[in-house]
């Protein structure tokens, strides 16, 4: 029997599973309960069992949620190993009204699945699965798997694979934390954009002053303020700060059309930035003011602000320095004196981009396993989301090649009300993965023998 033809005979078993595990609310978030998380990885620690791994063991760090580790040993010396990552807690569900049906049933949509945490990343999980059915327990590579607990909120666990290299040391891995650009479109990403955070504040009065009487002379902190936010962009709304690194991006990217209803950006408003869609999003900068402490106005007096405070998110290209790229930010607020006035920033968290080696053998294996599986050209992507985990995984296996690819799509709402996954697309993962380890263990094979 073909891979393709096990695999569908495995995807009722897939989607009851799937199931299973969406209906356990496991919010690894602070003020969430504990049990539904411990009782999704309980599930899986059984799942993977029966899908014949043997050695399974629980990492158990402070102040997070326990991850799975688990091996299948490889069939022989001469066979790579390959590690396989994915989460299994999931984000709040938020408003409760926005969804079409609550959020931990999961529901029937057309082709698929409505449930928090079923796409990201639930879905991954039990694509993995399906590969280690497809095999009986015992695939053509060695196999080393990683489950966390606590990816959506963050915790120690990003640091620490390289203080346990052996543990994570492999040939390949493959994060299944992400996915396809549209349904239909296998994709490959091969960079993650890196974070920072800076927040600005101005003070200007002791306290509030009559708008009448000192308007016009008393320097109002929010327009001080505004004023030093005014200076982030120019007049297309591309990034205005000297030194963020921006390059030309040669990939696949999504129509304006696409990108568009994705972003929900109304009738008549326009898209901010120039050059493509790719540049904008993943290979230049992008700085979003995510927070403003002001006077809010349905209770707003008519008096001059004495201060004013904003948060600032900094997305940056993957192979920029994450202090270089949050010290330009830096560097130009505390330069400016908006009419005369001094800023106080303040440096936050970075985080780090990644940038995946290509053209290696696992590269090509998988862009071949995504041809086979969907049938089609595959494509390569960026994304300006983060993987904390994925800069750890490599540095504790510094040799591995990094491969992101998943069942997830970006239309199925990730993160959003009524998020929901496509069985198509969770089906021709299982079998990209199933075609991919084959490929890249005769491909090892061969490269060692030659």
């Amino acid at each position: 029997m073909g891979t393709a033809a096990k695999v569908d005979g495995l995807m009722d078993g897939l989607k009851a599973d799937l199931e299973r595990l969406a209906a356990i609310p496991s919010v690894a978030f602070p003020g969430y309960p504990a049990g539904p998380v411990q009782d999704a990885h309980d599930l899986l620690v059984d799942l993977l069992r029966e899908a014949g791994v043997e050695r399974i063991e629980r990492i158990d760090l402070p102040g997070t949620a326990p991850v799975i580790h688990a091996e299948i040993p490889p069939p022989d010396p001469a066979a790579p190993t390959v590690l396989l990552y994915s989460h299994y807690d999931v984000q709040p569900p938020g408003d409760e009204n926005l969804w079409l049906s609550p959020p931990f049933e999961p529901t029937p949509v057309e082709g698929g699945l409505r449930a928090r945490g079923i796409a990201d990343d639930k879905s991954n999980v039990i694509a993995h699965l399906g590969m280690l059915r497809a095999f009986e327990g015992r695939p053509p590579v060695g196999i080393k798997i990683v489950f966390e607990g606590q990816e959506e909120y963050g915790s120690p666990f990003d640091a620490y694979p390289p203080t346990d290299p052996a543990r994570f040391a492999c040939d390949a891995m493959v994060i299944a934390d992400l996915g396809n650009l549209r349904p239909g479109t296998p994709t490959l990403t091969t960079a993650l954009r890196g974070a920072a955070e800076v927040t600005v504040e101005v003070r200007t009065l002791d306290e509030p002053r009559h708008s009448g009487e000192f308007g016009g002379a008393a320097p109002d902190a929010l327009v001080v303020l505004l004023k030093a936010l005014a200076t982030l962009h120019d007049v297309h709304g591309d990034v205005a700060v000297a030194g963020l690194r921006r390059e030309e991006w040669t990939g696949t990217t999504y129509t304006e059309e696409e990108f568009r209803e994705l972003a929900g950006v109304r009738d008549g408003v326009p898209l901010v930035g120039s050059g493509s869609l790719g540049e904008r999003l993943w290979s230049g900068p992008a700085i979003t003011v995510v927070g403003l402490d002001a006077p809010g106005v349905d209770h707003a007096a008519s008096a001059v602000v004495p201060y004013a405070r904003a948060k600032l998110n900094l997305r940056f290209h993957p192979r920029q320095d994450p202090r270089e790229a949050q010290d330009r930010l830096v560097g130009h607020l505390r330069s400016l004196r908006p009419f005369g006035v001094p800023l106080t920033v303040t440096p936050g968290d970075t985080g780090p981009g990644y940038e995946a080696r290509t053209g290696g053998p696992a590269y090509r294996a998988a862009l071949a396993a995504l041809g086979e599986a969907w049938g089609t050209e595959p494509s390569y992507v960026a994304t300006g989301g983060s993987i904390p985990l994925v800069n750890g995984l490599a540095e504790a296996a510094p040799g591995a090649e990094v491969l992101l690819f998943g069942a997830q799509d970006s239309m199925c709402n990730l993160h959003a009300p009524n998020e929901r996954v496509l069985f198509d697309e969770l089906r021709n993962t299982v079998v990209a993965m199933c075609a991919f380890v084959e490929r890249y263990a005769a491909d090892f094979r061969a490269g060692a023998a030659g």
